[in-house]
């Protein structure tokens, strides 16, 4: 039973049940103020009569406007599937209270030319309301999205509506849209104490209970679209297309749960909007363009990695005269006996320049967010200018299994969605042995264990790069 009895109260409209009752209550008050209004136009009363009969429809108008849109648009209607929400502009409010005021004007001087106006007003919103509908009716909505997107770099989209219908659509735009206000309950167990007013340590005994309480709402993604798209004119049985421009500011998850197409033809009473089921997401992928820090470590980086290549093959390409930076290993004794001069082999490296490129994930509170976010554009923009098809590039890091032709996409949609996480660094599993290894971290160089740093490249964020 208990069971049964929170699932009805989770299935219960809260807000169209509060809105009867506000109705209900409204419509009583204002049956009460015609009634005065009768009593004192009886007695004689102008003034009393003119403020009653006032305070009579005011409140059911804003009954009317408050209840009306609520109600319309929680109408099933499946054959038509058609979804509305209806705004009241400052245009509507004021056409509504003109007539409001000829309306009480008509009622207490009899003039049945009064009466044709606010006929005429009337007639005016219903023929606003349905051509509206009409306009509406029959309009499809296609959004292509480019498929990498990059943060801070602008890119264009496209907008395309069809009309399929028989009649042509004017004022016509695409908007997002709105989150929802609605406040979520649930019942969940609690226990409640005998006696209640007692603290819980002194109280006889607990017994089990159940309590509504508010779900915090959760936090909506950050939304694709987020201004109007305007369409003047949509012929029939035609499509229109509009190009839109998207920047994102960051990188991450966008994710769009619905668009709407709104009007406010022909009069601007109403802005109508019709709810498009649509769920779409994209990944924004990190920055790739050059920073000062890139700029920064990127010579570096090449004589390192230039040196470590120098000697990986096996095929003899040269001798040549020892220069600054050679290592020592590849000093050939008998030329330099020959030579006088000290002499190095050199041997082919077209097939041995690897690099693998490793993304260590600090904790959350091992670095800032400031580093972290760093660390992700270096190793975006590196991972984007070693993917040239002149060296052959690996990426690594933890939770990353990416693979196949395309890796240095699918290594940029890792990091646009990677938050720090507490995991020790797998440097062991994760380097290569045959390729050149750049680890890119954000933690302090302090906590990499020294016997990693033979290992590989270290780029330690916010401090001084170092490297074995």
């Amino acid at each position: 039973m208990p069971g049964r009895l929170a699932r009805f109260f989770e299935e219960i409209d809260r807000e169209a049940w509060v809105r009867f009752f506000v109705a209900l209550a409204g419509l009583i008050f204002s049956f009460a103020f015609a009634l005065l209004s009768t009593s004192f136009r009886d007695e004689g009363n102008v003034v009393a009569t003119a403020i009653t009969a006032s305070l009579s429809l005011l409140t059911a108008a804003m009954v009317g406007i408050a209840t009306i849109p609520f109600l319309a648009r929680r109408v099933a209607l499946e054959r038509l599937r058609f979804n509305v929400r209806y705004e009241l502009t400052r245009e509507g409010v004021a056409y509504i209270l003109a007539v409001v005021v000829i309306g009480i004007a008509a009622l207490n001087t009899g003039n049945n030319v009064l009466f044709i106006v606010v006929a005429a007003m009337l007639a005016a919103l219903l023929v606003s309301g349905i051509s509206s509908t009409l306009v509406l009716f029959g309009l499809n909505l296609k959004v292509t999205l480019p498929e990498n997107v990059f943060a801070g770099k602008p890119c264009i989209g496209t907008i395309t509506i069809r009309n399929d219908g028989r009649l042509p659509s004017f004022s016509v735009s695409v908007v997002p849209e709105k989150p929802s206000r609605r406040r979520k309950w649930r019942w969940q167990k609690t226990e409640l104490g005998i006696p209640p007013f007692r603290p819980a340590a002194r109280q006889w005994f607990r017994l089990p209970d159940l309590q509504l309480r508010p779900v915090p709402p959760k936090k909506p993604a950050e939304p694709i679209l987020s201004a109007p798209v305007y369409f003047p004119h949509l012929r029939p049985r035609r499509s229109e297309s509009a190009p839109v421009e998207l920047k994102f500011p960051r990188r991450g998850r966008y994710a769009q749960s619905g668009l709407g197409l709104a009007t406010r033809f022909p009069f601007s009473f109403l802005t109508k909007t019709r709810i498009i089921p649509f769920v779409r997401e994209l990944i924004v992928l990190p920055s790739v363009e050059e920073t000062q820090e890139f700029l920064t470590i990127l010579p570096t980086l090449r004589g390192e990695f230039e040196m470590f290549i120098a000697g990986r093959g096996y095929d003899l390409y040269r001798l040549r005269e020892f220069a600054a930076g050679d290592a020592a290993r590849h000093i050939d004794w008998k030329a330099t006996a020959r030579a006088q001069t000290v002499m190095v082999r050199e041997f082919t490296r077209e097939d041995e320049r690897k690099l693998k490129l490793i993304f260590d994930n600090p904790a959350l509170g091992e670095t800032s967010s400031e580093n972290y976010e760093s660390a992700i554009k270096l190793a975006a923009s590196l991972a984007w200018h070693f993917a040239d098809g002149a060296t052959d590039i690996s990426f690594a890091a933890p939770g990353y299994l990416g693979m196949g032709a395309h890796e240095a996409l699918s290594f940029l949609r890792y990091l646009a969605v990677a938050q720090p996480a507490a995991q020790k660094l797998p440097l062991e599993s994760l380097a290569s042995r045959d390729a050149y290894n750049l680890v890119i971290t954000a933690r302090k160089r302090g906590s990499i264990p020294t016997q990693l740093w033979t290992s590989a490249y270290f780029i330690f964020i916010g401090n001084t790069s170092e490297s074995s």
